[in-house]
């Protein structure tokens, strides 16, 4: 499987979807942003100018809807994008200035997968033993809503039989976690390489769904994200979860952001379904169906923990919502488990909001991250869009 053989699954068909996002226009040298139209894209960008600044508007549905502008041909630009043409416009990341959010272990079987990196110390060929004697010990224990009194009552009989974790308090314990996944402006879009640092050997890709929230904290859309994780790291100490989670080309984001309106909303959303293929160049493929509804915090939990009176995050953020998506399978060397290759294809899909598609390479050979928030501002103002609608004043 190649990008360019799914070019026709990363927009969503649904043209009642309201989807927007952002292109990088080479005539221009910086970011527009865009809404799909039928098989055009029409540029926005007067009435944002930033992702953070169209979503922060009260009447986004009807500038989405109905704001004229020049157009690209959607085809052209996907293909574009997925070929790696750089040109003519492609596709980046659809968010740009939130502050990009992540909640952790939201799912049964991503936590014991997570207990068990810590029980090996990252050691990839310990982990089938620690997986068996785990779930049966632990798994069947869980069926519990996190922050309850039956949830407390787990951990005080877990803790008895020494088998408490720090990734079993934020699974069922009364507080989610919630960490900063990545720095303003470093992710990457569908069709872009995604990175794993040289020096890990157990690391795989975290399929989730991203909300994007406004100022206020409102959820007001939805897209996809792959949370590229370092299994070998974090399981050495949950202190390297920075170094993880937070690497040159780690975070991918898209296609586009599915507004929510009165026909799609934040109880939709939490009925969708992710599916996950991923193919090497090795011959080798991995599949994978995650359903939302199995998540173990409802999806205004995580938003309520993320922004409210103890944090405000005033140009808004992006919260990857957790995966379901821990791979155990052996991929070469019997029970060293699931590892990226360079070369892997990760397909992320959603029948709700498109697919994301990306190829993995080392963290050190993905193209560097250059352009930040002051060669945005830069660019806006030489564009003369800093005094636009909803704009920077």
């Amino acid at each position: 499987m190649t990008l360019n053989q799914l070019a026709d699954r990363v927009v969503l068909a649904d043209p009642a979807a309201v989807l927007v996002g952002r292109v990088f226009d080479p005539d221009a040298d910086g970011p527009c942003l865009v809404v799909r139209r039928g098989d055009e894209l029409v540029d926005i960008t007067p009435h944002g100018p930033t992702s953070a600044d169209l979503l922060a508007r009260s009447d986004v549905l009807d500038v989405a809807r109905r704001a004229e502008g020049r157009t690209w041909n959607l085809r052209d630009v996907v293909h574009s994008t997925l070929s790696g043409g750089r040109g003519s416009a492609y596709l980046l990341a659809p968010n740009d200035l939130q502050v990009i959010k992540a909640a952790g272990v939201t799912f049964v079987n991503s936590m014991l997968e997570r207990v068990i990196e810590e029980r090996v110390a990252g050691d990839a060929a310990r982990a089938d033993g620690i997986r068996a004697a785990l779930h049966d010990i632990v798994g069947t224990a869980l069926a519990v809503t996190p922050g309850s009194p039956e949830a407390a009552e787990v951990k005080r009989a877990l803790v008895e039989q020494g088998l408490w974790s720090q990734y079993l308090e934020v699974g069922i314990g009364p507080d989610p976690e919630i960490f900063t996944k990545a720095p303003v402006l470093s992710a990457v879009g569908v069709g872009a390489d995604v990175g794993v640092l040289s020096g890990s050997s157990w690391n795989n890709p975290e399929p989730e769904l991203v909300l994007v929230a406004d100022p206020n904290g409102t959820a007001v859309g939805a897209t996809l994200g792959n949370d590229v994780n370092l299994r070998d790291y974090e399981g050495r100490s949950a202190l390297l979860l920075g170094k993880a989670k937070d690497n040159n080309a780690s975070c991918a984001i898209g296609p586009f952001i599915r507004l929510f309106d009165a026909g799609f909303g934040l109880a939709d959303v939490a009925k969708t379904t992710i599916t996950t293929r991923v193919t090497g160049e090795d011959g080798f493929e991995a599949d994978h169906v995650g359903r939302l509804a199995d998540i173990s915090r409802p999806l205004p939990e995580l938003l309520a923990a993320t922004c409210g009176r103890h944090h405000q995050y005033p140009d808004g953020f992006v919260l990857f919502t957790g995966t379901s998506f821990a791979p155990a399978m052996d991929r070469g060397e019997q029970g060293m488990g699931f590892t990226h290759h360079v070369g892997d294809v990760v397909a992320i899909e959603s029948p709700d909001l498109g697919l994301l598609a990306n190829t993995v390479v080392k963290s050190e050979d993905a193209t560097p991250w250059t352009s930040g928030v002051r060669a945005l501002m830069r660019n806006l103002a030489a564009r003369g869009l800093l005094g636009a609608p909803g704009g920077a004043r």
